[in-house]
């Protein structure tokens, strides 16, 4: 079973962007905590300390937290340079504190580690990297250059310089060691979303597909009788009829479909059939023929290109990959103005499979779930109506269950068109082959 491309839009990532109303709450958590610890120190100890300059750097810190809330909604996402930003300047506020109160002789100093450890469980690697050298950077910086550790009475402590050292070295390693840990747990839990995000579209797409069994199924037993009477009754009009009158070519048309339509659920009942004989085996180019040829009537020409070296892939003659393939080049067919190309390249790791048409393409809309059930779009030039998707989602779920990789895409300008590409490994290509000799 093949897990979706975690980079879908199915899987936004922009979920995980911080939201701007945490990073506010926090610098109020802050404000508040160092508001309280100058005014304590201030004026419930009796330190002297450069009181005005202290809360000019906290009033810098309220006024941008103002600002934030009047300029953006409460649900507003950061992006990783927005947040970025915002954690650089808690970290150089916080280190102008520091200088006005000790450097890293303050107790307080271990603060630093807050903003990277934020920036570790929630932004890119690269983004915690930097502001950990922003924020070792300015540790350095305050371990020389501060203003006095504000103290009562005229004998103010001097601490070693090793001491000093040693706490500058114990905030980088913290710094370090808290950030790694930080993005590991983090990793692991976004890994573990990934997974469960993954799985449960899986189960969706299953849970539809087999609702789509059932229907399928009774859409078969249901149709057979309607069909036998139209082939009766078709029977009937080709004797009663002139041969070589104006209703021979009609009639003839008629029962071709009435086939066709039998052909079709013939395949239905047929998708769920594993057992294959020792002779049941297919080389890419009758593959191929094998799901366009029931399109050929309908006045389309198809070009099919053969790329790769000997010996052609050969793989295990499977219904469900027959009628996803059918289906992608039905789809080329209705939309197609002139032709369809159908491109089969190979090497000895990959077979890539190309279906493309000249027409209108997908709409934009669409291209984005392109595969998805229930997908309303709009008609092509050749359709009378819109469709819900469930074709395309059926042929889609049936070739991954294959192991195929699908991607959907227009042709590059000037050309128009759709295109779908199909890639396997050559292993799985040829997986579960009978033991018997095969040459294409």
């Amino acid at each position: 079973m093949n897990f979706p491309d975690l980079a879908s839009p199915a899987l936004d990532r922009a979920n995980r962007h911080l939201r701007l109303d945490t990073l506010v709450r926090l610098r109020w958590l802050a404000i508040a905590g160092q508001s309280l610890a100058v005014a304590g120190v201030h004026f419930g100890l009796g330190f002297p300390l450069p009181f005005g300059w202290c809360f000019t750097a906290i009033a810098v810190s309220a006024w941008l937290n103002i600002a934030l809330r009047i300029r953006f909604p409460l649900s507003h996402r950061l992006h990783a340079g927005a947040a970025t930003t915002l954690l650089a300047f808690d970290i150089i506020q916080l280190a102008a504190l520091l200088y006005l109160t000790g450097g890293l002789q303050n107790p307080f100093s271990i603060l630093l580690l807050a903003p990277v450890m934020i920036s570790a469980t929630a932004l890119p690697p690269q983004r915690t990297l930097l502001l950990g050298g922003l924020a070792i950077a300015l540790a350095t910086l305050v371990s020389v250059t501060y203003l006095p550790l504000p103290w009562a009475g005229p004998n103010r402590p001097v601490l070693p310089p090793y001491y000093q050292l040693g706490s500058w070295v114990a905030l980088v390693l913290g710094l370090g060691f808290t950030g790694i840990y930080a993005w590991r747990v983090a990793k692991e839990s976004r890994d573990l979303s990934d997974a469960l995000a993954a799985t449960e579209l899986v189960l969706a797409r299953e849970q539809h597909l087999s609702q789509l069994d059932g229907l399928a199924a009774a859409a078969a037993h249901e149709l057979g009788t309607p069909l036998a009477t139209i082939t009766l009754v078709a029977r009937e009009l080709a004797r009663l009829a002139p041969p070589d009158g104006e209703m021979a070519e009609d009639i003839a048309l008629l029962r071709d479909q009435v086939e066709r339509c039998r052909g079709i659920l013939g395949k239905l009942a047929s998708l769920q059939d594993d057992d294959a004989g020792p002779l049941d085996q297919l080389g890419l180019r009758l593959l191929i023929e094998e799901a366009a040829g029931p399109q050929r009537p309908f006045g389309v020409p198809f070009e099919i290109v053969m790329t790769g070296e000997k010996p052609e892939p050969v793989c295990r003659r499977n219904p469900g990959m027959i009628y996803g393939l059918g289906n992608i080049v039905d789809n080329a067919v209705d939309f197609a103005r002139s032709t369809v190309s159908i491109t089969a390249e190979w090497t000895a790791a990959r077979v890539v499979l190309t279906i493309a048409d000249d027409g209108p393409g997908f709409p934009p809309d669409v291209l984005l779930r392109a595969g998805d059930p229930y997908l309303t779009h709009g008609a092509g030039e050749n359709r009378a109506g819109g469709g819900l998707g469930l074709g395309l989602f059926i042929a889609k779920t049936l070739l991954e269950r294959g192991g195929a990789a699908m991607e959907f895409s227009n042709l590059p300008a000037p050309a128009s068109g759709a295109c779908v590409r199909m890639s396997w490994p050559r292993e799985v290509f040829e997986a579960d082959l009978p033991r018997f000799g095969y040459k294409p």
